[in-house]
């Protein structure tokens, strides 16, 4: 049947991953990114998956798309040259930022690089207040005499961020006529577009972030369309955002900046439908691929969610040491450490791990490709956990002693180290990383990491799983089917969404109904207006929330509201909705204190369908192993034999001890000696700690 068919992709720092879906079949591919023109892994890759099925371009009817483009062109400072306009007496306001110090006694502390430099910011007369109301006028001459300036400079993109343009929005609107009158070709991005809410710095944060990746992502997305309709596609683009959903090309054109986290939320999406069907109500997601590892905690079967992102922190797991993008996104924290992260020996002579990245170009050592410096994969090939052979289906083959060679020279002759002793070291120090982070990140939402399950998936982290849950005390551990491309399969089960967040100050003693039903029947209309494209046709539904807090605290709590039109009765039922979180996140709520709402939250979203529980299959002895390995035991000294086994070979039901490997063709699970594993009725290798 044509236009039957659904793909996903998913380009990541180091692989670009590719699922086909017809019915109920699915096929994966993964090539590596080719970081210069990343259409062209996309293209090479459907054209070998749609030869894989024998069906062809014009047969897609979906093409669903998440990317990490838009993260590194901020990471790497290679987006477009950006200006900002801002309020007159606000120049400074991207290195003022919030007063605060993320690391309170650092003396030498390092904050991130504004992505405008102060010489390419530059004021306005105009003032809004806090209501909206104009307090003094923009100054249109102002404006047109910095045309020259910016044409001079050669700026190729604007921000435009004033003081409570949230509130009113029309002297920023009116900036961008008179500059694209002038400079028809100049980017323009407002922040009461992008980011219409209240704390000046994040929303300025956001509007240049978004200014600053718009024409990259611009010419990426147009590249990409024009690639896929020469080669016949007639179908649906969507695009992946960082909250989970998807969104027509269009709108991604208009706000990239809600992409940066494009890859990671589909990983979430994948873990989260991975524990509906496992029926596991409390999952931890570890995703680790080839450049970073992401931790997610899932209740409930949905993704912990948050309204602030921090990208290129100067501090890995601390706050504040990023540049804040204010957008609706899958709460996670990440680290650089995948399995492209280089190793190295710092000054005191200790084994660290990235988060510098080989990537894809020249690669880990093992890859042949130019890469000089260890990576985690290097030594995961030395210690036997990889089969240098069968990597990626066999269409990269490694080179074994080009790793011993790079682990040898860089870590171990600099402390006294046998080559597969270097070997274990990162392999243990990049999996301490990532159990640190988990460890953290379940402590700031006052959670118990070992109280969850492991879901693992990405290329690396079914090798890491076993060890990682040992550091933190879990004691199940969920590698799904497929678990090497998980991040696009979670993308071919995400929701067509689209969230907007707009600032309106309001007490809830002086509950203003009629004002709160205006502006939410606005941001419906809008949010709809968004989703409307990419839904073609099929139901939505919608979602409305309230961000409040106790007047004078700086931080909100959300509250659900009512479908409908809001009465003044709802005050009473928002204060007692409003104490029962408080209470459960701080113990007790303060009788009678005042609160107000600071923002509020729409989102429409197609229905996104969860699994269901699948039942326990009936136990089957396991078959033969495929064979056997040496796998490299650093807590032991010494190297143990190990069974193989064939991922697709297990049927459900199939139950075998650790120490031992399943290999499949994205990915390779090691089971350590703690654990012991058996085939779930949906295809999950499932390993339970071992007694005592």
């Amino acid at each position: 049947m044509a236009n039957d068919l659904r793909i996903a992709v998913d380009i990541g720092g180091t692989f670009t991953d590719v699922v086909l879906e017809e019915g109920a079949r699915r096929l994966t591919r993964k090539l590596l990114t080719t970081p210069q023109r990343p259409e062209e892994a996309v293209l090479d890759g459907v054209r070998l998956i749609l030869g894989d099925a024998g069906r062809g371009f014009g047969d897609v009817g979906v093409f669903v798309h998440g990317t990490t483009l838009a993260t590194n062109a901020v990471i790497e400072r290679r987006g477009a040259r950006t200006a900002l306009i801002a309020t007159e007496g606000f120049r400074d306001i991207l290195d003022i930022a919030n007063e605060s110090r993320y690391d309170q006694y650092d003396l030498t502390i390092e904050k991130p690089k504004p992505l405008v430099p102060r010489a390419l910011r530059f004021t306005v007369r105009e003032r809004l207040d806090v209501q909206g109301a104009v307090r003094l006028a923009l100054d249109e001459a102002s404006v047109r005499a910095l045309v020259p300036t910016l044409r001079a400079q050669g700026i190729e993109s604007v921000a435009v961020s004033f003081m409570h343009s949230y509130a009113n929005p029309a002297h920023e609107r009116r900036v961008r006529e008179i500059l694209k009158a002038e400079l028809p070709d100049l980017w323009v991005t407002l922040s009461s577009e992008v980011c219409p809410e209240v704390r000046e710095y994040e929303r300025t944060s956001t509007a240049v972030a978004n200014a600053y990746v718009q024409p990259l992502m611009e010419s990426y997305l147009a590249r990409m369309q024009t690639a896929l309709a020469a080669e016949g596609f007639k179908g649906t683009i969507y695009l992946v955002t960082s909250g989970g959903g998807l969104t027509a090309i269009e709108t991604a054109r208009r706000f990239p900046v809600r992409l940066v986290e494009s890859g990671p939320a589909g990983g979430a999406i994948f873990a989260a439908q991975m524990a509906a069907r496992a029926g596991e109500t409390r999952a931890l997601s570890y995703d680790m691929g080839g450049t970073t590892a992401k931790i997610c905690l899932i209740d409930d079967y949905q993704p912990h969610t948050a309204r602030l992102f921090e990208v290129d922190r100067a501090a890995r797991f601390l706050k504040g040491s990023g540049l804040p993008v204010r957008i609706p996104v899958i709460e996670m924290v990440e680290i650089g450490a995948g399995g492209g992260s280089i190793a190295r020996l710092d000054a005191l002579k200790r084994v660290t791990v990235g988060p510098e990245s080989a990537g894809a170009e020249p690669g880990p050592a093992c890859y042949g490709r130019g890469g000089t410096h260890p990576a985690v994969t290097d030594a995961n090939v030395v210690l036997g956990t990889i089969d240098p052979k069968d990597f990626a289906a066999g269409t990269i083959a490694l080179d074994v002693e080009a790793a011993k060679g790079a682990l040898e020279r860089d870590i171990g002759k600099g402390i006294g180290l046998s080559t597969e002793m270097a070997a274990y070291a990162v392999y243990e120090m990049v999996s301490e990383n990532m159990a640190s982070a988990a460890r953290v990140h379940a402590v700031e939402r006052g959670a118990v990491a070992n109280d969850y399950t492991l879901i693992a998936f990405g290329g690396a982290a079914p090798l890491h799983a076993a060890r990682v849950a040992e550091k933190i005390g879990v004691k199940r551990v969920i590698v799904p089917p497929n678990a090497g491309v998980g991040s696009a399969v979670g993308f071919l089960a995400a929701p067509v969404a689209y969230e907007l967040v707009r600032s309106k100050h309001m007490r809830l003693d002086a509950f203003d109904a009629a004002g709160a039903n205006t502006l939410l029947a606005e941001m419906s209309q809008e949010a709809t207006g968004l989703v409307a494209p990419g839904a073609r046709g099929v139901p939505t539904g919608e979602r409305r929330l309230a961000f409040m807090r106790y007047v004078g605290q700086g931080h909100e709590i959300t509250v659900p509201l009512p479908l409908r039109s809001l009465t003044p009765g709802d005050a009473r039922t928002m204060r007692e909705a409003y104490e029962r979180d408080y209470a459960a996140l701080f113990e007790r709520h303060i009788p009678d204190a005042a609160i107000e709402i600071l923002s509020w939250s729409v989102q429409v979203s197609t229905e996104a369908k969860m699994p269901a529980v699948q039942g326990s299959a009936p136990s089957v002895p396991a078959p033969q192993p495929a064979g056997r390995r040496a796998v490299f035991d650093g807590r032991s000294g010494r190297s143990l034999d190990v069974p193989v086994y064939r991922r697709e070979k297990l049927p459900p039901g199939s139950a075998f001890p650790g120490p031992a490997v399943v290999a499949e063709d994205e990915t390779s699970t090691y089971i350590s000696a703690s654990f012991a594993a058996h085939i779930d009725a949906s295809g999950c290798i499932v390993m339970d700690r071992k007694d005592g």
